[in-house]
């Protein structure tokens, strides 16, 4: 079954040239003009490509409705890298983030990467990984600090999860986003360190001296053993 892909912006060349790429590859396409149109046409769609500045509402608000109401892969499109720090840092919880002038070609990548991802969460198999006082279990997808819940997105998860599946072993930004964003190109590496800072602000005590999360200066990033 193909899978059918949401394409929101107010530009119609944009929502036309991406439109025309996805099906290509086999994707159906729907499209959206604004933020009330993209909220009741996200029902019918397995992935949501959603620009930032949006008529009536904007991405930001759609982003948010849409995953109060189901749970759909969402890749953000951003005018600047800027924009995007923001996005991550409202914990907004979309799966990716695409600056504007984009590459269809690499759009189209990252809509199979983020579907892929997606399809592997709902099969993820695995033993609960305990770090310290952090409880993550794959199978519910849930992380638990002291015994209390933590609220993470999806990457968030999957980052960590990454990371403390592999305790004490370094992967470089680069090794990140093949593994974690599943990007076999070469990627925008800020992404990774926004999402560490994020994930870092809900899951340690102290996030400026983490405890969990550890920065291998020059290198990248890893979970020490606890």
């Amino acid at each position: 079954m193909k899978a059918r892909i949401l394409v929101v912006d107010d530009e119609p060349n944009i929502r036309e040239v991406v439109e025309q790429y996805l099906r290509r590859e086999g994707y159906d396409t729907i499209s959206a003009a604004d933020g009330e149109e993209a909220v009741e046409r996200a029902a019918d769609a397995d992935l949501v490509v959603l620009d930032l500045m949006l008529p009536k509402l904007d991405g930001i608000e759609v982003c948010r409705q849409i995953q109060a109401a189901r749970d759909v892969p969402i890749i953000m499109l951003t005018a600047k890298s800027e924009e995007t720090d923001m996005l991550v840092g409202l914990g907004v919880g979309a799966d990716d983030y695409v600056t504007k002038p984009f590459s269809p070609r690499e759009l189209v990548a990252r809509v199979q990467a983020v579907l892929r991802r997606a399809q592997n969460r709902q099969r993820q198999p695995g033993d609960v990984v305990q770090v310290g006082t952090l409880r993550i279990n794959p199978q519910l997808r849930t992380v638990e600090r002291n015994g209390r819940p933590v609220e993470l997105t999806a990457r968030e998860f999957d980052l960590l999860f990454f990371l403390a599946a592999n305790p004490g072993q370094v992967f470089t930004r680069e090794q990140l986003l093949d593994q974690v964003w599943d990007f076999h190109f070469p990627g925008d590496t800020s992404t990774v360190t926004v999402h560490v800072r994020r994930l870092r602000e809900k899951i340690e005590p102290d996030p400026v001296r983490p405890q969990y999360v550890k920065t291998v200066w020059g290198v990248g990033y890893k979970v020490e053993p606890q």
